[in-house]
């Protein structure tokens, strides 16, 4: 068994945005105060098993990875890592701006850009390389768990050096609303999410922080225990 505490560097909108509350009440779980909260009536109309739809997503709060759930390594503290973490944030840099869509992206339902923003993949790789002083190595059943015969080569290498398959060129931003989905199940759950993101008239999105995430034991959800606005990096002239 993996050890405990997890953590993981997740993009997550400030509390009580309109951003937050549309995630974390389809979700039915708020991370930022650990709370379960009630689904929106309309959806279990739609779907009256949204409970099971969303049941992988709600373990995590609603958020986007940017550095991958991980235990401390051996002589690493808490403390250390939210010390990292505020370090971080406040190193200027360029904030990526995205605009974000509702889409399909590998069999779920999520919050994505709707083109690739070069900001943002350096984000998430900083991320990546920078807290991995933090992570305990991959266990061999942690390996196995990732199923690595099915990934890339790429993915494979990535998974063994950094401790998950999906980074740096294999980096896709997304805010997950869903679990995984057939196709036909898929479609109408797609459009009616996109109908209610629709509603929130945000046409346009800063990434503009990092939040430290903590899962206490193998049953426990994440719960955000930090959040760290980044420092914007100033175009000479400005």
């Amino acid at each position: 068994m993996a050890p405990y505490p997890r953590y993981a560097i997740y993009y997550a909108p400030p509390a009580g945005t309109a951003l937050d509350d549309f995630g974390a009440s389809l979700l039915g779980y708020n991370a930022w105060t650990g709370k379960d909260l009630a689904f929106p009536e309309q959806v279990t109309q739609f779907a009256p098993d949204w409970i099971d739809v969303t049941s992988d997503p709600r373990k995590y709060g609603f958020h986007a990875t940017l550095k991958a759930p991980f235990a401390l390594a051996i002589d690493r503290r808490e403390d250390e890592l939210l010390a990292a973490c505020g370090t971080f944030a406040a190193t200027p840099r360029p904030l990526p701006i995205i605009t974000p869509v509702v889409d399909a992206i590998s069999g779920f339902v999520a919050v994505v850009p709707a083109e690739p923003v070069s900001e943002l993949l350096r984000l998430a790789s900083d991320c990546v390389t920078e807290f991995d002083e933090f992570r305990v190595p991959l266990t061999a059943d942690d390996r196995a768990r990732r199923n690595p015969d099915a990934l890339t080569p790429r993915q494979r290498h990535y998974l063994d050096r950094w401790g998950y398959p999906y980074v740096l060129e294999e980096f896709r931003f997304h805010l997950t609303l869903t679990g995984r989905l057939d196709a036909a199940r898929r479609a109408p759950i797609l459009a009616m999410l996109r109908g209610r993101f629709a509603e929130l008239h945000i046409d346009r999105l800063a990434i503009d922080r990092i939040a430290l995430f903590r899962q206490g034991d193998a049953n426990a959800r994440f719960r955000i225990i930090g959040d760290w606005p980044l420092c914007p990096q100033h175009q000479r002239g400005t």
